[in-house]
């Protein structure tokens, strides 16, 4: 779902988009685990065909409790489960204090899990059954084989843990499997960024006050660079200046690649809204703590010729892409971790996970681009041969019709954009609501640091008091 700026680049370029290539730093260190893999139904759903995969799966069960002690269950989202893994130190925190047993599960089509090995991303026949619906039947069959052939894990309380997407999955996975899962924690999970529930502008709106308030004059240097690109993309000399200024490896040769330049830092600020961390950290790219604060170093004078604007501007874009001082030059190509299945989330965004979205250029800092479905909806079936169903999502789980159900927390940072379609206020005793104000993307499951703000600590530990009753109630139940 990080990749889910991809709408917003569709309905931007016309021409076709290239699959970008991804890359990160070390992954962070974690507790052992062993690496399992489970035979799956590619089709969950329908009996006129057979078909199997193998579904990877991270198992870690040195401080579970062999006697019917909790399972902590990662919802895989879209990338390799190892990086997920890698990245969600929180269960790992959490483990021995809960004798849990942690599992990550791999969602299909991502890391090795693929249906149709290489044929996979081939046409829309092989990828027809990329669903969450078909994922989260994994999971469900994943829970009962470990139930039945582990010893001692028959009556285990499953409790699901997932961000972003993986949140959404998380809860989605409480709500049509509650008697396979006792609880899900939802991290940054937006599951209301779907129809017309919040106003497709939000999302953008956050970006932009995370930059206002780290900096004076800096949104709205990055709001006037656009005009400044347009007037220089207009010769081919200032295109070449762009293309030397922004050490791109690939020069600009149109006023087309300039349209494509300016999505590329659109979405460079979105990731950085996304982590912007409190410390170092390196989950899209090595970067500084809190790095909005330290782009916007170079972002205090809106008002500068547009040459001189831009050079700040790349200033700040080099913190993001090259802090580590490693790079040659800019690849436009990418934006963050290869670990993240870029072609699977393009194929997901084309067909049920459909998000509006969209700017006005006032309320926030981007050219202003107004939500057509219509476009996305061909540049889908150019793609794919695909039509989006931009009202599935709702019909499937509910829209915000969701007070059925129960024992779901939806964390959400207030610094992170995807807050917009997120569950920021409790709608019962059991669907609660926690919001981390200091908080960028599902913070709170990453691993503990001292310099995690106060608030970031304080949902933690609501959040672990609310497992712990999810886990003594299931108990009682046995």
């Amino acid at each position: 779902m990080l990749r889910l700026f991809l709408l917003l680049l569709l309905l931007g370029a016309p021409a076709a988009l290239p699959a970008p290539r991804r890359r990160r730093g070390a992954p962070l260190p974690t507790g052992t685990y062993l690496t399992r893999y489970l035979r799956q139904q590619v089709d969950h759903f329908g009996f006129d065909e057979d078909l199997t995969f193998q579904q990877r799966y991270l198992i870690a069960d040195q401080y579970w409790r062999r006697d019917n002690g909790p399972i902590l269950f990662y919802t895989g989202n879209e990338g390799d489960i190892t990086w997920f893994c890698n990245n969600t130190g929180f269960m790992w925190d959490v483990a021995e204090e809960l004798n849990a047993m942690l599992v990550f599960a791999e969602h299909r089509y991502y890391g090795e899990s693929l249906p149709f090995g290489n044929e996979s991303f081939s046409d829309s026949k092989h990828l027809n059954y990329l669903t969450s619906e078909q994922a989260l039947a994994d999971f469900a069959v994943l829970i009962e084989y470990l139930k039945t052939t582990i010893a001692g894990a028959r009556y285990s309380p499953v409790i699901a843990i997932g961000g972003s997407y993986g949140g959404m999955l998380a809860a989605w996975f409480r709500m049509k499997y509650p008697h396979v899962v006792v609880g899900a924690l939802a991290a940054s999970a937006p599951i209301w960024q779907f129809g017309d529930l919040v106003p497709c502008g939000t999302y953008f709106s956050i970006v932009t006050n995370d930059f206002r308030k780290s900096g004076t004059g800096c949104a709205e240097s990055i709001r006037n660079s656009w005009n400044a690109i347009n007037n220089l993309s207009l010769t081919d000399a200032g295109l070449q200046w762009l293309s030397n200024t922004f050490l791109l490896c690939s020069p600009l040769r149109s006023p087309q690649d300039a349209v494509l330049m300016k999505n590329w830092l659109s979405e460079t600020w979105v990731n950085l809204a996304m982590v912007n961390y409190p410390y170092k950290a390196d989950f899209l790219q090595p970067l500084p703590a809190w790095p909005i604060q330290e782009a916007c170093k170079f972002l205090k004078d809106p008002s500068l010729p547009d040459k001189l604007l831009l050079q700040n501007v790349f200033q700040a874009v080099n913190l993001y892409y090259n802090y580590s001082g490693a790079v040659s030059c800019l690849d436009m190509s990418e934006t963050a971790t290869k670990n993240l299945g870029q072609m699977g989330w393009y194929y997901q965004a084309c067909t049920e996970m459909v998000m509006p979205m969209c700017t006005d250029g006032v309320n926030d800092m981007f050219e202003p681009q107004k939500w057509d479905f219509d476009v996305l909806s061909e540049e889908c079936y150019r793609l794919w041969r695909v039509r989006p169903r931009p009202s599935w999502i709702l019909s499937m789980y509910g829209g915000k019709n969701i007070s059925s159900h129960s024992n779901i927390i939806f964390s959400n940072g207030g610094l992170d954009p995807w807050s917009a379609g997120g569950v920021t206020q409790n709608i019962s005793d059991s669907l609660i609501a926690i919001v981390i104000p200091d908080g960028a993307h599902h913070l709170d499951l990453r691993s503990r640091n001292p310099l995690d703000p106060k608030s970031v600590q304080q949902a933690r530990a609501l959040e672990i008091c609310y497992m712990k009753q999810w886990i003594k109630q299931a108990r009682h139940s046995h």
